[in-house]
Order: structure tokens, then sequence, then C-alpha cells
């Protein structure tokens, strides 16, 4: 079983935190790899950044169905070009905030989210409606950390870990997500510090796709997620209008 996560921003120290959080998961026969996307923004922290994110998280999806993937992982929690990527794959693509909801989900009656820039809560507000969590996300809250600064801030921790401990106080919830997959590696960290459960939504996707991989199971084909119709592309996007 080979599976794949893709960092949709192209920083690559962001994408071996994600690979060593996923990697730590798996289980025996299980190969996986991190890829950092070849094109778009450092970080993904607005509408703009996202959009532009998604043609290399394609190319990322391309290039594994030719080297033979399995599934793949979408580490941005946006879930940046997750309806577009499971037009192209064969087999099962999980986005990491659509795996942490539903994980939280199973773990008590309610959840915040933690996440990074007050501007972001806006589109994590619309993916608690896409995936069905009104009754279930409590709150979403940010501590106000741009994303690459989770990995340069020597307060970084701290922060995070003292938002997730206030959201749950403030929101009377019972679990806590972590809104960043820069935030991967601090899950275990703030989980012993605050006595509640706290997901990573690289881990829970990775296991997820894992699972639907185990049980033979993959997106459906049938219509809207059958393969896109080729037709030409120009200027920049010019191959991706061959062979999709």
């Amino acid at each position: 079983m080979r599976i794949r996560v893709v960092n949709p921003n192209t920083t690559r120290a962001m994408t071996d935190t994600i690979e060593r959080c996923a990697e730590a998961v798996v289980g025996q026969g299980t190969l996986l790899d991190a890829v950092t996307a070849e094109m778009g923004p450092a970080s993904i922290e607005s509408h703009y950044d996202e959009a532009l994110s998604v043609p290399g998280v394609l190319a990322a999806i391309r290039r594994g169905e030719q080297e033979g993937v399995d599934g793949y992982v979408i580490a941005c929690f946006g879930d940046p070009g997750l309806d577009a990527a499971r037009e192209l794959a064969s087999g099962p693509v999980i986005g990491i905030a659509e795996a942490a909801m539903h994980t939280a989900s199973h773990l008590g009656r309610g959840f915040s989210v933690v996440t990074t820039l007050s501007r972001t809560i806006g589109r994590a507000t619309d993916l608690v409606e896409r995936y069905g969590m009104q009754r279930r996300c409590r709150g979403i809250h940010a501590c106000e950390i741009p994303v690459l600064a989770l990995e340069t801030d020597p307060d970084a921790r701290k922060i995070v870990t003292e938002a997730c401990r206030d959201a749950v106080d403030v929101n009377g919830s019972d679990a806590v997500v972590l809104g960043c997959a820069g935030m991967a590696d601090l899950c275990d960290h703030i989980r012993d510090e605050i006595g509640f459960p706290v997901i990573d939504g690289v881990a829970a996707a990775t296991l997820t796709v894992q699972s639907l991989i185990t049980l033979g199971l993959r997106t459906s084909s049938r219509g809207e997620f059958a393969s896109p119709p080729p037709k030409p592309y120009t200027g920049v996007l010019r191959s991706f209008g061959a062979n999709p």
C-alpha cells in the first residue's frame, strides 16, 4: 500500500514535519511519502493563496497516479483542491480538515477548532458546514500565529497550547481540532497539557486513507467525480488539459 501526503504549500520544512507525523501512525506494510507542491505559495493564509495552491496539488496527484500511489492526503486545513483531486485519483483522497472534524465527532458532543490567523476563520466555518458539523463545532479560534512562524517562533507551542485550553473552557468542548497542518507535531504535547482529546488532521487523514484502501474502497466515479473530460487549456495551465 502506498500513501502520498501532499503539502499544498511550497515550504519543504513543513513537508518534513508533516511526513514525520504521518509516518508515526501508519501500519506495517504501508509505504508513505510526503511531497511539496512544485508551484504555489509558501504558506496558505487567504482565499488567494488557496486558489493558487490548487494547480500544485493537482500536479502532485497526477504524478502520484503515474507512480502507482494508492491514496492521498491533502495536508492543508483548507482542503484545497479536494474535489478536483478526487476526479483525478484512482484511490481515496482525504483532506485533513475533513478527517479531523469527523474524528472529533466520535469523541464527544462538541469540538473547537484552533487555527492560525483570524482571517482563516471564515474558510474553516465553510468547511464545518460542508462536512455537516454545525451541531458539533462549538467554536473556531485563532491564535494569531502565521503558518510559517509555527516553525520559527520559540513561543509558538505555548501560544497554541493556551489557545486550545481557552477554547475548551470558552466553548465547553470535549475535544480540540488543530486547524493547520503545521501544528501536527504539537498535538501530543497539547493533549498532555490540557487533558482533552486533541486531533491532528494529518494523522487522522492518513489513517482514514489507510483504512479505506484496506477496505478496498475509493471515491465513486459516478457522476461528478468521474474523470474530467479532456479539453485544451492555455497559458501556464496548458499541461493540465492533456490526459488529466
